[in-house]
């Protein structure tokens, strides 16, 4: 039976460059909530996308001798490439350019006109094209040159003088937002974020311009030719038109999957997603999401990871190095994800040999082939007594430790949580010394029983880590005659202890994980 209904997303991307590791540590955060959550039997939306429209869009393309449309097009291969790689388990990939998302740009926008929250005037000041934002002078820095740039990007600002705009009352949305986060402590996460934008909010808020008349790449405004919308008063719109808004034919979707219960957001862009986004939603009489969570950035030497800089690695680089279930648990049990986590080559090879080298693909190595040793290559029957032994005791609780940890997007602690059962189940072969029963025909049933507890605690870690490396839990429940762990709907009960079946094959198989050495890998994260 269904649990109910779980929605996530990440950010609409900008198209301007590919996927690299930043976005795809959204990404796959993401998505190993929704697999777990869909594993804990839950109808789950989980949408991600493409922004495509805005000044620097089609800057970007006048640069590649392309029409917008045309370089947008040319980048979507880029994006689901990756995600196909990364194994990403998306329900919808909304383009900013279809039909569907104009829709809802309209629909909502024509909303808030009517309802009074716009008014049209002329904007004064600076912009960044970059940034797709709007500064007030006393907000910029200079450069060595003297020039006004960018206070996130540090790149030269523009002067918007005199253009004519339509703006949406965000002055007027500063008390209502300020009581919506004390009556909702927990919208906006981890807390460090939400410290940072009530401060921000207490200092008050302006107007924002929601349309732009000096370029036509971008959704036009139906209630005044000529203006197009925003890039963000658009982008933010993808996330209801990914679950079907002010589309009729998916109007009971929209309702099952609204509000969503996460925005998984990179931390630079947490203004527009916890005041701007709500504040749209509370002026349309609109649910708001659950929670916003803003994840820190990876670093490499104390310094963010950008192509500008040189540090920039992408995704499939290290995904021939590791394989796509090492890279996607190294990122999440190794990296906090609500915290900065500084990156290298050497840690990510240390946590790939401890975990899963010498951890994890170890226990399934050995236990798989002392059954093919002892019991030819079938499961045993487990003697009576057999469940009480360390491993079911430690497995008994593993549910609702994880279940917690997820509860809190700390994928640190869950990997941590299910790694302890692997390193209990290996101490335990290793205490029980198989080998050594099997030299003695009057314990072949305390070898049964240790070989059936060692093959379970195997399923169940397999199960676990499911959300983490879909491929490899896979696998290991392949090697013991069973199913798919990853396509599981009802985790609590698959996890309880002594269902893996007595006589099932066991296939040996190739090590999950083979060792790695650093000096043999040439690439460098610096």
């Amino acid at each position: 039976m269904s649990k109910g209904t779980f929605s996530i997303t990440t950010p609409i991307y900008y198209v301007n460059a590919a996927p690299h590791l930043g976005t795809a540590y959204t990404t796959v955060g993401a998505d190993t909530l929704a697999r777990y959550k869909r594993m804990d039997g839950y109808d789950v939306a989980f949408v991600t996308g493409m922004d495509e429209h805005g000044q620097k869009v089609a800057d970007t393309a006048a640069k590649k001798g392309m029409s917008p449309q045309a370089w947008c097009d040319s980048m979507e291969p880029a994006f689901r490439g990756v995600w196909d790689l990364l194994d990403i388990s998306y329900t919808d990939f909304v383009r900013t350019t279809q039909a569907s998302q104009a829709r809802s740009v309209q629909k909502f926008w024509s909303e808030l006109h009517d309802k009074g929250w716009l008014y049209k005037g002329s904007y004064e000041g600076w912009y960044c094209v970059h940034e797709e934002t709007y500064y007030a002078e006393g907000d910029l820095l200079k450069n060595d040159e003297g020039e006004l740039v960018c206070p996130d990007c540090k790149r030269p600002v523009q002067r918007a003088a005199g253009e004519e705009n339509w703006f949406f009352k965000l002055s007027e949305m500063q008390e209502p937002l300020l009581e919506f986060y004390e009556e909702h402590p927990d919208f906006i996460q981890p807390v460090t974020r939400r410290n940072e934008i009530v401060n921000f909010v207490e200092g008050g808020l302006k107007d924002l311009s929601i349309s732009r008349s000096t370029f036509d790449w971008g959704v036009p405004l139906p209630f005044d030719e000529g203006h197009v919308a925003y890039v963000w008063a658009d982008a933010l719109l993808a996330y209801p038109t990914g679950i079907g808004y002010a589309d009729p034919q998916r109007q009971a979707e929209f309702d099952a999957h609204w509000p969503y219960q996460y925005h998984f957001v990179g931390k630079d862009i947490t203004r527009f997603h916890c005041v701007i986004w709500p504040a749209m939603l509370l002026a349309c009489g609109m649910p708001t999401p659950d929670h916003v969570f803003g994840h820190g950035f990876l670093l490499t030497k104390g310094e963010k990871m950008s192509k500008s800089k040189g540090n920039g690695v992408m995704p499939q680089d290290l995904v021939k190095v590791f394989g796509v279930d090492a890279y996607r648990y190294y990122f999440m049990s190794d990296v906090q994800f609500g915290h900065d986590g500084n990156i290298s080559m050497e840690r990510m090879v240390q946590v790939y040999n401890a975990d899963l080298a010498n951890t994890w693909g170890n226990l399934v190595s050995r236990v798989y082939n002392m059954t093919g040793r002892y019991f030819e290559g079938r499961v045993p029957a487990a003697p009576a007594g057999a469940e009480e032994n360390p491993l079911a005791d430690l497995a008994s609780g593993l549910y609702e430790r994880y279940d917690a940890c997820m509860d809190k997007v700390d994928f640190t602690g869950a990997a941590a949580a299910v790694q302890e059962l692997a390193g209990v189940a290996n101490h335990y072969v290793e205490d029980s010394a198989p080998w050594n029963l099997a030299k003695d025909p009057a314990k072949v049933e305390e070898l049964a029983a240790v070989i059936y507890n060692a093959l379970e605690a195997c399923r169940i870690i397999a199960l676990f880590l499911a959300p983490f490396m879909p491929r490899t839990s896979d696998e290991a429940w392949r090697r013991l005659g069973l199913g798919k762990a990853s396509e599981r709907t009802d985790l609590q009960d698959a996890s309880r202890w002594g269902q893996l079946p007595a006589g099932n094959p066991v296939e040996k198989g190739e090590p999950l994980f083979p060792r790695l050495d650093l000096d043999a890998i040439d690439l460098n994260l610096e």
